[in-house]
């Protein structure tokens, strides 16, 4: 080894909250950790379930995105002892490819001593993961409200927002992974300008919402014509989940990213009681294997920690 070990911890995150479709993002008290470091020959630990599977050469994302970074800078791609650990569970809707990408950006960053900006960061992982809702929460945690500029090379326009007080989200995820790809290739490619505007009225009052820390108006103005219900086919109870979830204590409810993981936001344990009775008997009337997570808010986003060794 030599050199500073970069120790990188970056939030989950869900996207889209229904009607945000690639617009929206916003980051959970639930991490992955990267540690990166130089070395005389590269060596990938990958710790814990969430990561199995997943390759330990330098066909690994994360070696592949640091050494991007080192040749855009300019500079030789170095050797890396490379660890990485994740609390967020892969393919389920809960941004682990956008952590990922943050985490590697930003640690191959820290050990090319800094050649970057957050925000030109910010672009780069936009730029691989295709969209900036999910990089953007990691990235700056809180919720992130963006959109890819029109011109190709340009800074990618953003806003961030504190979440409002006290919302906190439970979170179903079912025991079956779904590619990103698969729930893409259902959607249609042609809309009714009816749901379009539909849409554009949804995200334009959910954004003000919360903004504006509006709670009451989260379970109207999180309703989706444009990808939940073609992608209610893909999971099985969500359908149920998103017509009642109101009904049942939820503030809103939407489709975590490209799912299958569900999200029904709540403020009291009150309303977090009535919704977990609600959701068990949806997903076990389907036979659907999955576990709940209670996750809050993320203010902080990645955050970056330097050991001299």
């Amino acid at each position: 080894m030599n050199g500073n070990l970069v120790r990188v911890t970056i939030p989950a995150s869900t996207a889209n909250l229904g009607p945000g479709f690639d617009a929206l993002g916003l980051a959970f008290q639930l991490y992955s950790v990267v540690e990166m470091q130089k070395s005389e020959q590269t060596t990938i630990e990958l710790v814990g379930k969430e990561l199995q599977g997943t390759p330990a050469d330098k066909s690994n994302l994360l070696y592949q995105i640091a050494a991007q970074l080192f040749e855009k800078a300019g500079l030789p791609v170095p050797e890396l002892a490379i660890r990485a650990s994740s609390d967020a569970p892969l393919t389920r809707g809960l941004g682990s490819s956008a952590a990922a990408i943050v985490g590697a950006l930003v640690a191959a960053n820290q050990l090319a001593g800094e050649p970057f900006t957050r925000d030109q960061l910010f672009e780069m992982a936009t730029r691989l993961e295709g969209h900036p809702d999910n990089v953007g929460a990691s990235m700056f945690g809180g919720i992130v409200v963006a959109t890819m500029p029109e011109i190709a090379d340009a800074p990618i326009p953003f806003i961030r927002l504190s979440p409002p007080v006290g919302l906190q989200a439970l979170v179903v995820i079912p025991e079956f992974p779904l590619s990103t790809e698969k729930a893409r290739n259902v959607l249609p490619q042609v809309y009714s300008k009816q749901d379009v505007v539909y849409n554009v009225g949804h995200s334009s009052l959910l954004v003000a919402a919360l903004a504006q820390g509006r709670l009451d108006l989260l379970g109207q103005a999180m309703g989706d014509r444009l990808h939940q219900p073609y992608r209610a086919e893909l999971v099985p109870g969500l359908k149920d989940i998103l017509d009642g979830a109101t009904a049942h204590g939820a503030l809103g409810a939407a489709l975590s990213g490209a799912g299958p993981t569900i999200l029904c936001f709540f403020s009291t344990e009150e309303e977090r009681e009535q919704l977990q009775e609600f959701v068990d008997r949806v997903m076990n009337g389907h036979g659907i294997s999955y576990r709940v997570m209670i996750l809050q808010p993320d203010e902080h986003g990645v955050q970056v920690e330097i050991h001299q060794t």
